[in-house]
């Protein structure tokens, strides 16, 4: 197997063709081999068949036309297209139920169809962010339907991806892998197989070791903005620009203070640390509370927008609000989880009307001058470049009356005439 890996001769399928698994079909397509891409949205594939991409990416079109145009890579539907290659490797969705513990069955399908394809001598990766011990259970259920087995028969691995929207090319080639395989010979094995495109570190552990890894980077993240939301609420208590104080602060050089905002979204974050708790036999509390300040960010906006609401004399029940930006990531396409649709959710019944807006989101309004007609009220729940260069004096024209709250801390200087609120700018 490695030497077929090392000349490229290896067929690869790739399972789940969203925003990993099409980046990462792309590279390795790219890189000489033949892939194959595997998914179930027939839309998704049509598209991508016709070399066009469903995700909003930086230089993703290019390089899928030549990926497709090369014949190297194409995309099917047909599980029967995916039978008897050298490599799976899945990057699907692992969410989270209502009562926070993790949906698996997308996982646990992928798999068993990936068994079902699979020949002896197989290698197959997890991509997908997944508890502590997951990989170990995905490699039983192969032994139960082919009755193969782990670490003689196939390779199996868990190969967490490490990217950023909106740099995902560029982090697929830097950033640095870690590959936990159930045995030293499966994770060796893939690291030969992203060397071919890998100019980062890569390191080698074993399965569970890499799981609990990656679910303690975006932990990390995540408690450390939360502990930046809880200064924000603070800096409001004690008329406080918690922008300035974390400036001051960060001067320290042992000291790197996150940025608070309306809330924390995407695929990663807000779902890792109860992905992370959710064998544990017992937690401590720390993790859990974190991750519930930053759920909350998005009430504390509506406290602000409230307020100055209140300041104006305008009953919540009588203000048209307008929210500028749906995605959790500036110049994104990218919904899930996003803060901006909790805090639509928390206010809808409790205003007249709320209209939104976003370039690169379809459904919102077509424009911003439309959907800004007669507001009262205009929230930046997404900081898109679009929206550090408006024209404040032709907003102020257009809106019936001038309120501004900033989610995103994009406004420096409150633009004149009015009411102004942010979060963490206690000082306003």
């Amino acid at each position: 197997m490695r030497k077929k890996i090392e000349s490229k001769r290896a067929e690869i399928a790739v399972i789940g063709l969203g925003y990993i698994g099409l980046p990462t079909a792309i590279m390795f397509a790219n890189a000489g081999f033949n892939v194959v891409g595997y998914e179930i949205r027939e839309d998704v594939v049509k598209k991508i068949k016709n070399g066009n991409s469903h995700i909003i990416e930086p230089d993703i079109d290019d390089l899928l036309r030549k990926a497709v145009e090369s014949g190297k890579l194409r995309a099917t539907s047909n599980p029967e297209e995916i039978k008897e290659k050298d490599v799976y490797i899945i990057c699907v969705q692992t969410p989270l139920r209502e009562d926070k513990t993790p949906n698996l069955e997308y996982l646990e399908s992928a798999v068993k169809t990936v068994a079902k394809a699979m020949k002896k001598g197989s290698l197959v990766i997890i991509e997908s962010t997944i508890p502590p011990l997951t990989t170990l259970r995905m490699a039983e259920i192969i032994e139960k339907e082919r009755r193969f087995k782990a670490g003689e028969d196939f390779y199996m691995v868990h190969a967490p991806e490490r990217v950023m929207p909106g740099r995902i090319f560029k982090e697929l080639v830097y950033n640095s892998r870690i590959f936990g395989g159930i045995t030293k010979e499966s994770a060796e094995l893939a690291e030969v197989l992203y060397r071919s495109f890998v100019k980062g570190q890569t390191f080698i552990t074993n399965s569970t070791t890499s799981e609990m890894v990656k679910l303690m980077e975006n932990t990390f993240r995540d408690v450390n903005i939360a502990l930046a939301n809880e200064f924000a609420f603070l800096a409001h208590q004690y008329n406080v620009d918690i922008f300035k104080a974390i400036e001051l602060a960060n001067t320290h050089p042992r000291v790197k203070i996150h940025v608070p905002g309306i809330g924390v979204g995407g695929h990663c974050l807000p779902k890792d640390p109860y992905l992370l708790l959710s064998p544990a036999k017992e937690d401590f509390g720390l993790i859990k509370r974190a991750r519930e300040i930053n759920e909350d960010m998005p009430l504390m906006a509506k406290d602000l927008l409230f307020e100055a609401l209140k300041t104006i004399n305008l009953p919540p029940e009588d203000a048209i609000v307008t929210v500028l930006g749906l995605a959790y990531k500036g110049n994104s396409d990218d919904t899930r989880n996003s803060p901006a649709h909790a805090f639509i959710e928390h206010i809808k019944d409790d205003v007249k009307e709320v209209r939104s807006y976003d370039p690169y989101v379809k459904g919102t309004h077509e424009s911003i001058m439309e959907a800004l007609k007669g507001a009262d009220a205009l929230v930046i729940a997404t900081d898109h470049s679009e929206f550090k260069e408006l024209d404040w004096k032709t907003i102020g024209e257009l809106m019936r009356n001038k309120v501004l709250i900033d989610g995103r801390h994009i406004i420096e200087e409150p633009p004149k005439g009015f009411v102004f609120k942010g979060i963490g700018r206690g000082e306003y």
